[in-house]
């Protein structure tokens, strides 16, 4: 435990030096916010209920979860090529103190983010009149832990496969999936056929789902609990594969 929490508070001040944490961390799901926002105030009411603040909160938290996925990638790729990982690799820490030590940090992270995020949208839904409910806020707060899990869980397996210039490559991708697939933009219930079909086969979407339930204090079996149930079991699927990933690393590096 006291190697994890040594190695926890090292990637944390790795974190804190960035300067891009704070821009696309923190900064730039906030300015997706009051853009959106205003595009909603721009349109009719009954035309596109998607950006009403109590949906968009949601969808710009999960949003921003995948830029921390972006930093993981980073956080670990950049560790690989230098020579700290194989220090690490010569110390008693093993692949799960490893994976322990990077995870605990970026889920700070992921929930400062998450709570700047709803403390905004509050302050927004207060401005233009809005009505967004406390209790719907932390339910939605504690819904989104388990996506925030899944999206370092994917920067954690992307940074150990790839190096510091492809991994960001490839987060960038799921980035731009993730926020097409992932319902964040337009409601992909809406939709019909091959669209929504696609948006189902993927847990972002899911993520969404689940988190806009949990704002709406709707907790029904369809819209929460089958949603969430799938975030979890990828969620528990993407940490184990990071942990036997980076244990075959450390083989691979150390044989």
């Amino acid at each position: 435990m006291n190697r994890i929490f040594a190695f926890t508070i090292r990637n944390i001040k790795e974190l804190l030096r960035d300067p891009l944490g704070y821009i696309f961390c923190l900064g730039f799901p906030l300015i997706m916010l009051i853009i959106m926002t205003l595009v909603d105030q721009s349109i009719p009411k009954e035309a596109v209920t998607i950006f009403h603040i109590e949906n968009l909160a949601p969808g710009v938290a999960v949003f921003g979860q995948m830029f921390v996925m972006l930093f993981t990638a980073l956080n670990v790729s950049n560790d690989r090529s230098g020579t700290f990982l194989m220090r690490l690799y010569a110390t008693p820490m093993t692949a799960a103190d490893l994976t322990a030590g990077y995870i605990i940090p970026m889920l700070i992270i992921a929930m400062i983010q998450t709570v700047i995020t709803f403390t905004a949208a509050f302050i927004i839904s207060v401005v233009i009149g809005s009505t967004l409910s406390i209790g719907g806020i932390l339910m939605c707060m504690l819904t989104l832990i388990p996506s925030a899990l899944m999206f370092i869980g994917i920067g954690l397996i992307f940074g150990v496969l790839f190096n510091e210039k492809s991994a960001p490559g490839i987060c960038s991708i799921i980035i731009s999936l993730g926020s097409f697939f992932g319902s964040i933009w337009f409601d992909a219930e809406k939709t019909s056929g091959v669209m929504l079909t696609i948006c189902k086969c993927t847990p972002f979407f899911y993520c969404t789902k689940s988190a806009r339930s949990a704002m709406a204090l709707k907790f029904d079996g369809e819209g929460f609990a089958l949603p969430l149930f799938i975030v979890v079991l990828c969620t528990c699927v993407i940490i184990a594969l990071g942990c036997v990933a980076f244990s075959k690393k450390m083989k691979a590096d150390l044989g």
